[in-house]
C-alpha cells in the first residue's frame, strides 16, 4: 500500500488526471487483494503455529524460515503476513513440497501477491482450473502452468 501511497503523492505533483488515475489504481489493487484474502485458506503464524503444534520458540520462527527458504510464500495486508492454506499440508500444517518447484519457477518475476493472484486465478492452460486449487492433487500439471506463464506468448 505504501508504494500506491507515493504514487498518489508523485501524481499530485503531475496533475488532477494523475491523481484521479492513481486512487481509482489503488481502489482495484486493494479490491483485489481482499478478493484474494476472502477466496481462500490464508493463515497466519499463530494460527499455522496452533495448528502444527509448534513450541513457544518456533512459534514466531519456523514460517518466516519457510518463506526465506522458497518453500512458501507470505502476502501481507494491513501489517499481517498471512500464508497459503493451500500451500501447508493438511494435517502437518508444513509446507507441502509441490509448491517450492512452482515458487522457483516465478523467483524474481512475481512479488507475493503476484504469486496470490496467479494460484487464485482460473488457468487457461489448466483447463480453467485455479491452480491452488490442484496443487495437492495435479501438482505436475501446476508447475506446467507456471513454466508456461512465465514462457509467455511465443510468436512463430
Amino acid at each position: 500500500m505504501r508504494a500506491f501511497l507515493h504514487e498518489v503523492v508523485a501524481a499530485i505533483k503531475e496533475g488532477p488526471a494523475l491523481v484521479v488515475a492513481a486512487a481509482t489504481e489503488a481502489r482495484m489493487a486493494d479490491h483485489a487483494r481482499k478478493a484474494v484474502l476472502s477466496e481462500g485458506d490464508w493463515l497466519t503464524f499463530a494460527q499455522i503455529a496452533e495448528r502444527a503444534g509448534f513450541s513457544a520458540s518456533e512459534q514466531s520462527d519456523q514460517p518466516d524460515t519457510w518463506n526465506k527458504d522458497g518453500l512458501i510464500f507470505a502476502i501481507n495486508y494491513r501489517n499481517v503476513d498471512y500464508f497459503p492454506g493451500y500451500g501447508l499440508d493438511p494435517t502437518s500444517f508444513r509446507p507441502i513440497k509441490a509448491l517450492a518447484p512452482v515458487l522457483d519457477v516465478f523467483q524474481g518475476k512475481k512479488d507475493a501477491w503476484g504469486l496470490a493472484y496467479w494460484f487464485a486465478s482460473a488457468n487457461s492452460f489448466l483447463g480453467g482450473r485455479r491452480p491452488q486449487d490442484l496443487l495437492l492433487t495435479a501438482s505436475a500439471e501446476v508447475l506446467a502452468a507456471a513454466k508456461d506463464e512465465m514462457a509467455g506468448v511465443v510468436h512463430g
